[in-house]
């Protein structure tokens, strides 16, 4: 199963995969380098089809837990100053996606769109310290029934040219659901509330919306526990 984003590219690629496989066929004699240039058409294919894929993902939804918005590698566990929409501190979580990782946003709990910005801006690495804040990027709240707002943020890596955002004011939405797509390598930063229990470590690789990132912790057993 492919995402919608990549369907005009994979047939793209298809076209100009098969018009060069025609061409090595008909015009290329030496049989080492028509190899060659059929296993480069063929690898070229299988990395775009890889990129788009979109696999499905089961999802129990659950109102006490977060779940991992995408595919990839925690780089980031802090707690921060969020400037452009809590202004005040928050947990964070950062996911970095390689080029390999499955590249679908997925919501990472249920709940209603509070908030929803695109912001055009460069293209630094996506684990630069500066590229929550420079780069092109997409904010998405989501304000949920126990956690209150949260709020996670689509960053362009390097390679990324495009940020895909479905995420619109007003509109209920579903933990695991689509949310959007980033091309081309990217992270995502999720921004919690700081009294919930962060269930994920550094370098830790984790699945969208499969891995629980965060629990909600009752403020009520939160004081039993300390007495």
């Amino acid at each position: 199963m492919f995402h919608r984003e990549g369907q005009k590219i994979i047939l793209t690629t298809f076209f100009i995969v098969g018009i060069g496989i025609l061409l090595t066929h008909f015009f290329v004699d030496i049989p080492w380098l028509k190899s060659l240039l059929y296993g480069i058409a063929l690898i070229i294919l299988v990395l775009i089809l890889q990129f788009f894929r979109n696999p499905r993902r089961d999802v129990t939804k659950n109102f006490d837990e977060i779940l991992a918005p995408v595919d990839g590698k925690v780089v980031v566990i802090e707690e921060v100053i969020e400037n452009e929409y809590f202004k005040d501190k928050r947990k964070q979580v950062s996911i970095f996606m390689s080029p390999i990782n499955v590249h679908v946003t997925r919501y990472p709990a249920s709940g209603t769109v509070k908030f929803s910005k695109y912001h055009p801006g460069k293209y630094l690495v996506a684990w630069h310290p500066k590229s929550s804040e420079e780069n092109e990027r997409t904010t998405v709240v989501v304000r949920t029934p126990k956690f209150g707002d949260i709020l996670f943020r689509q960053i362009a890596g390097a390679m990324a040219r495009r940020i895909v955002n479905y995420a619109e004011v007003g509109e209920s939405v579903q933990q695991g659901e689509d949310s959007g797509f980033i091309k081309f390598g990217s992270r995502v930063d999720v921004f919690l509330p700081l009294d919930c229990e962060i269930n994920v470590k550094l370098n830790q690789k984790v699945k969208g919306a499969t891995t629980c990132i965060a629990t909600y912790v009752d403020p009520n057993e939160k004081e039993e526990t300390t007495f």
